[in-house]
């Protein structure tokens, strides 16, 4: 009997994508035995339990076809839903001890510092005082756990690109009031774009390291859970892990957060409180929040349609963006994880290998699984909150006299008149390194009253050089522009042949 269905037709284009999709589990599922086949034997288990990991985001980047938001499903953020940090009260000193008895504080350590031109993690990078990321967290935590004869642990989550080094450096902290506990997040492999099966032909990561990615801070729900750690703090009786990246410098224990969460105002704990701020036009990229389906979400741009990807950029549609700065009941994750109820969209980062394979890896995002649990919260807190070092014009900021560093904490200088930082643009070509970003700056400059600082090609500074309002300083090509000691730049534009005019 001949077929209703014509060659090429949309049931008949279903059923091939749902038989390729098959084949591929199939295939990524052989391939997986095969590599665990090549792990030593004390091995095995561990990388089973992280392949299961790696099957789950795999099956669900084949299935979800759709990865935008239904754009019509979003509603208006109810009422609640972002609190004001300045409506939240201060703990009575005679708490804080027992408030910080039931806390965690967790570092996202994975990242290395390549992208700046360092080696190693990127926590290890000197950013003030010739101190770097890990130094600073270590002083605020000690800081903390001096005052308030408290006891609070700092926890690494590292990746295998920087658990290594990391346990090598964090030795010199032996003598320090703080425990330092580390984790990896697991080591996924790179899939072939076009084969859809892993690049990785054995166990061993050194044999071949590009072929493993860590799978984004996502991953630390099942981590944390596998590495044990987190069922030993809920019996030890902590009840929050403050989480947040380690080269954000404002990221710092608040007392008034935490209390919050340990004595809500109203109704039972709430399981998931994400620091938000206010969005300006240098943040319209970050992700924000959002209602939808009845639930407190996470969008990010991966998420928008590309037709609404101006209304998402809109500071006035989505005034706040996430700091993730994340604050989450440990009792819930482990429900959370337990149950298998974890649920976070599938993040596709496209790479080329240095052979020219092209090769994608799955991600996920800690943020994204906000959706997953009960009493979600925003905080709209300080911008102060948020300072991260991305960037060697970020470092050029905290290096700068627009901060005080105390007790490993940054402080805006009071001397600066408006608390917001000012916008730093440096030229990928001479200063992105941080070697090369030194060698450019006898002294950083004063930018207290700076406002916009945009420097592109070969230009160097001097000692005490003061920069104020809007200062755009471009060598041409084959031009070099030397800023002399003791300058004054207010409101003006150096140009390639050193003339200085009124901006």
């Amino acid at each position: 009997m001949p077929s209703n269905r014509r060659a090429g037709s949309p049931s008949e284009a279903a059923e091939f994508t749902a038989l390729t999709k098959r084949d591929s589990q199939m295939r990524v599922e052989a391939e997986l035995k095969e590599l665990v086949a090549t792990c030593p034997e004390e091995d095995k288990a561990g990388v089973e339990k992280e392949f299961e990991g790696f099957k789950g985001i795999f099956n669900k980047f084949l299935q979800s076809s759709k990865t935008s938001v239904d754009w019509p499903k979003i509603e208006k953020l109810p009422e609640g839903a972002v609190r004001d940090y300045k409506t939240l009260p201060s703990p009575s000193s005679n708490e804080i001890k027992e408030m910080l008895s039931k806390l965690v504080v967790i570092k996202l350590n994975g990242g290395l510092g390549t992208s700046m031109g360092c080696r190693g993690p990127k926590s290890v990078i000197p950013v003030r005082n010739d101190l770097s990321f890990l130094d600073l967290t270590v002083q605020q935590i000690e800081h903390l756990n001096r005052t308030y004869d408290a006891d609070v642990p700092l926890v690494l989550m590292n990746s295998f690109n920087t658990d290594e080094d990391t346990e090598k450096v964090i030795r010199k902290y032996a003598g320090f009031k703080v425990k330092i506990f580390t984790f990896n997040q697991s080591r996924y492999p790179r899939i072939d774009r076009d084969s859809l099966t892993p690049v990785a032909k054995s166990c061993s990561a050194n044999t071949d390291l590009e072929a493993w990615y860590p799978p984004g801070h996502g991953d630390f729900y099942l981590s944390f859970c596998n590495s044990g750690l987190m069922e030993q703090f809920i019996v030890e009786g902590r009840e929050y892990c403050f989480i947040s990246n380690v080269d954000n410098l404002g990221a710092t224990v608040d007392l008034s957060i935490l209390n919050m969460l340990l004595h809500p105002t109203s109704g039972s704990k709430a399981e998931f409180v994400m620091e938000v701020t206010d969005k300006t036009k240098a943040d319209v990229k970050g992700g924000t929040l959002m209602q939808y389906e009845n639930h407190l979400r996470l969008l990010e741009i991966a998420q928008v349609p590309k037709d609404h990807i101006e209304d998402f950029k809109s500071v006035k549609t989505f005034k706040f963006f996430n700091t993730n700065n994340l604050w989450i009941n440990l009792p819930a994750v482990k429900k959370v994880v337990d149950n298998g109820t974890l649920d976070m969209e599938v993040i596709v980062n496209h790479k080329t290998l240095d052979n020219g394979q092209n090769v994608i890896q799955l991600e996920t995002a800690v943020g994204a699984a906000m959706k997953c649990f009960d009493g979600c919260l925003g905080i709209n807190v300080p911008r102060s909150r948020f300072l991260p070092v991305k960037k060697t014009s970020d470092l050029m900021l905290v290096m700068s006299n627009l901060y005080h560093l105390r007790n490993g904490t940054l402080e805006m200088s009071p001397f600066r008149m408006f608390p917001s930082t000012p916008l730093v643009k440096l030229g990928d070509n001479h200063f992105a390194k941080v070697k090369e970003f030194l060698k450019r700056f006898q002294t950083i400059p004063d930018l207290l009253e700076l406002d916009h600082l945009t420097v592109s090609g070969d230009v160097t500074f001097g000692r005490n050089v003061v920069l104020k309002g809007t200062v755009i300083i471009i060598a041409n090509e084959g031009n070099t522009i030397n800023i002399p000691d003791f300058a004054q730049l207010e409101n003006k534009i150096v140009s390639g042949n050193l003339r200085i005019l009124d901006h």
